[in-house]
């Protein structure tokens, strides 16, 4: 078995980018699986508002805000580009990361969901504003839709949010322990 403690530094380095790619990959790969119990209304959790969410609890704002842009550009690439998943991503990183969650909120599954509901609830209305700048439908049906998926994304997100979050949670924390004690 491999000490992680005892790998020279760009070798930890290495490692901690490896997972932290390999879980958006996974996200990514799964966003748009259907599996029984993760759908409502068609619609699934939103896996890569999650990982910006997990990401950006702990961290500064630019990194939430870079976080947001590097995710969005990747759903924006599985899906039509408009509107573009990108703005409302960077919201979601630029919130999370202010809320400063650890001085506010203690560390357990039940923040962390609540962050994602609410931060579903934030995306869903981005995208919302920009398919009424499109002006291809009324506004009234953009709004009644938008209710429905933002609802329904965010019980579902919100509910499937610890599974990812708490091995990614310690993960990061056992390599920033692991940094800050070498």
């Amino acid at each position: 078995m491999i000490q992680i403690s005892r790998l020279p530094y760009y070798g930890r380095q290495l490692l901690n980018w490896g997972v932290t790619a390999c879980s958006v990959v996974v996200c990514t790969l799964i966003l748009p699986t259907r599996l029984p119990g993760m759908e409502l209304l068609g619609l699934g959790p939103n896996w890569l508002l999650i990982w910006v969410v997990a990401w950006s609890v702990k961290r500064s704002i630019l990194q939430g805000a870079i976080a947001g842009l590097a995710i969005g550009l990747i759903q924006d690439g599985m899906t039509e580009p408009h509107p573009s998943h990108t703005l409302s991503l960077i919201c979601v990183g630029i919130l999370t990361a202010m809320m400063k969650k650890q001085r506010y909120v203690q560390e357990d599954f039940i923040s962390v969901a609540l962050i994602v509901f609410g931060m579903t609830a934030v995306a869903e209305t981005v995208l919302a504003l920009q398919f009424s700048l499109v002006g291809d439908r009324s506004l009234s049906q953009i709004w009644t839709e938008h209710q429905q998926i933002a609802l329904s994304s965010a019980i579902l997100s919100s509910l499937w949010a610890p599974i990812l979050y708490y091995p990614l949670s310690v993960w990061w924390e056992k390599m920033n322990w692991i940094e800050n004690n070498a």
